[in-house]
């Protein structure tokens, strides 16, 4: 059986990070610009493009991923029309992933322009990482084929895909998404129409905090990133944040919350009434039995041990794991 044709709709960076992951595991690609251009401006941007690609994967050779072959290879599956030739092009996608500027005008015309030619059974998903998609949804012919794939980027690097289906997008075009990312290697999540999807939204709370600590002066940037990246991305890379609570105790982070208020004087450390309600009710993680999880089915001893072992191999990774003395 052949592998869903993959289209990206707009040539920029996301689009060139979406066709460079499809077609590194054996997709067809086509980069599709519609904005209308000369002839040679439309080959001065499938040049770039295609460059942009090609010095990822050149990334890739030197990283002992790929070899020179596969390179070749890899690129050979991407192409690139213009305009002109987009019409034909779209007939022939099974999976077509939206990419063109943040505006709304820009993506209404988009979806207008691609629903004139894509056949009635293809996916169509926007890469949006701002606007819902029950926003997008009625620019799309057919709907309930629809739903915002959002990438984080590096595209070709991130395993994470965090899917937003609208209201009108059907199960199966879900399922048919997840089914595709997956066996490219990807790790799809699931979340309503909100803004700011998952990640973004814990994101810009924390970015924002890193730079409140520097408006501050409690410390140096190069001593924040170096907290964040051996404290708070070491131990995230391991445990989900959720998964985190609960490792450590609902009640470490309803009281921690508490204090954090009174003396910043600040509501944004306040902890959600779930904090209180699970502290209410018992429920404050590994200890107890259950928090956000449920630990009473668990093997917990032989849990805390694989989260051990992914947590030496990361320090390994970093060339910070010493023999004892």
């Amino acid at each position: 059986m052949s592998k869903p044709v993959i289209g990206a709709l707009g040539a920029g960076r996301m689009g060139q990070g979406i066709a460079l992951v499809f077609a590194y595991a054996g997709h067809d690609c086509v980069l599709i610009d519609i904005k209308p251009r000369e002839p040679a401006a439309a080959a001065k941007l499938r040049d770039t493009a295609l460059s942009a690609i090609d010095a990822n994967l050149g990334a890739l050779e030197k990283a002992g991923v790929i070899v020179a072959t596969q390179r070749t290879a890899i690129l050979a599956r991407v192409g690139f029309v213009a305009r002109d030739e987009a019409p034909a092009a779209l007939k022939g996608i099974d999976v077509l992933f939206e990419g063109v500027p943040e505006v709304i005008e820009a993506k209404r015309e988009a979806f207008a322009f691609a629903g004139a030619h894509l056949r009635p059974e293809a996916l169509v998903a926007s890469t949006t990482s701002t606007i819902l998609s029950n926003d997008l949804a009625p620019f799309v012919v057919r709907p309930e084929r629809f739903l915002n794939a959002h990438w984080l980027n590096p595209a070709f690097l991130i395993p994470l895909v965090e899917l937003s289906p609208a209201d009108a997008t059907a199960p199966g075009t879900v399922a048919r998404m997840k089914a595709l990312l997956e066996g490219i290697g990807k790790v799809p999540v699931v979340c309503k129409p909100s803004p700011g999807f998952i990640v973004p939204r814990i994101q810009a709370l924390a970015m924002n905090e890193a730079a409140r600590l520097v408006e501050e002066g409690v410390a140096s940037v190069e001593d924040i990133d170096k907290a964040t990246r051996y404290g708070l991305g070491f131990r995230f890379a391991v445990l989900g944040l959720l998964e985190f609570i609960d490792w450590g105790g609902g009640d470490i982070l309803y009281y921690a919350s508490k204090y954090m208020t009174q003396a910043t004087g600040e509501t944004r450390f306040a902890a959600p009434e779930i904090i209180d309600r699970n502290m209410q009710e018992g429920r404050t993680g590994l200890r107890a039995g259950q928090g956000f999880y449920d630990f009473n089915a668990l093997d917990v001893p032989a849990y805390q041990q694989e989260r051990l072992i992914r947590f030496v191999g990361l320090l390994r990774h970093l060339n910070l794991l010493r023999d004892p003395a």
